[in-house]
């Protein structure tokens, strides 16, 4: 593996973005480990912690269209993959693109909608392309569809079905900022002009280099079965849940584990990495029994954790 390449691409995404987004190192390689896998990631999180921010800069940085859709109960599906409307000039029907039609997409409040309005993500989420009236469009590469949603409020929302939680790769929390980073941002005049200031650092075809180099990155068959262990005991070993993880969410452990080790200067997976991933991709894709919290569901998969047998080094 070029590790000069990968280190290099996630110091400069990391980098740039961190002039405006301050103290979110972390959140910011995670979002790039998605980016790597074609994934896509549900923020959960009160209001006012810089998600939105955050998206922006990060679609700034690596070169990509960004597109906002506040969702609403009464925003259609048409409203995000667009429609086909009659031009009396031509005297034929257009298609005209939605929000959809971006690299990366930030579907705000999504469960605000209708269950009808959010399912017309799936296809875009899944296969990375859009049908309207029978007729299919790729989108273009990379895309990311982004989604917040509100822990704390409850009113008015449509919770979001287990088949659109699977489709996220990962479920971030931005948290609050430090004492000393939130004075800072407190002292500024207008974050779009810092926004206006960033220069692109990746392309594409870096990217994709970047993604053939994580490819390299080595999975020992102690740490697949690892991975395969905690898999399997959410399905049959646990009476605190009731649908496990499915087989979407062991490819994407699988892969991020790798990209996350790449982005790092490792060309080895250890259960370590195993473990700092799971509950970002894991957590959220279950169905627990009694935990309709956040903290329950992870005090619960912290207790499952705790009776899978941990590889050791020979």
């Amino acid at each position: 593996m070029d590790k000069e390449l990968v280190t290099g691409y996630a110091g400069k995404i990391v980098s740039e973005c961190s002039k405006v987004v301050l103290g979110k190192e972390e959140q910011i390689l995670l979002i790039t480990v998605c980016h790597l896998c074609g994934g896509n990631i549900l923020f959960e999180d009160i209001p006012g912690t810089g998600k939105t921010l955050l998206l922006k800069t990060f679609a700034t940085v690596i070169g990509g269209k960004f597109s906002r859709i506040q969702f609403t109960p009464d925003v259609l599906p048409s409203d995000i993959t667009g429609i086909n409307f009659y031009n009396k000039k031509k005297e034929e029907f257009e298609f005209r693109e939605g929000p959809i039609f971006a690299n990366l997409v930030l579907a705000d409040e999504i469960n605000r909608s209708s269950p009808k309005t959010q399912s017309s993500l799936l296809e875009a989420m899944a296969e990375r392309q859009v049908t309207v009236d029978g007729v299919t469009r790729r989108l273009e590469l990379p895309f990311m569809v982004a989604a917040t949603q509100n822990p704390l409020e409850s009113y008015g929302t449509y919770p979001l079905p287990e088949a659109q939680l699977d489709r996220f790769m990962m479920r971030l929390k931005m948290e609050y900022m430090s004492r000393e980073d939130e004075i800072k941002v407190a002292r500024r005049e207008d974050n779009s002009k810092l926004i206006a200031q960033l220069s692109q650092q990746v392309d594409y075809a870096e990217t994709l280099k970047v993604i053939g180099e994580v490819q390299k990155v080595t999975v020992s068959a102690a740490v697949e079965k690892y991975i395969m262990d905690i898999i399997w005991k959410t399905r049959t070993e646990s009476n605190e849940i009731i649908i496990g993880a499915s087989p979407r969410s062991t490819r994407d452990l699988y892969n991020a584990c790798k990209a996350y080790v790449a982005l790092n200067g490792r060309e080895f997976v250890l259960p370590e990495d195993v473990q700092k991933m799971a509950p970002n991709i894991l957590l959220h894709r279950m169905t627990y029994a009694d935990a309709d919290t956040e903290a329950k569901q992870r005090a619960v998969f912290e207790r499952l954790m705790e009776t899978v047998e941990v590889p050791l080094e020979s």
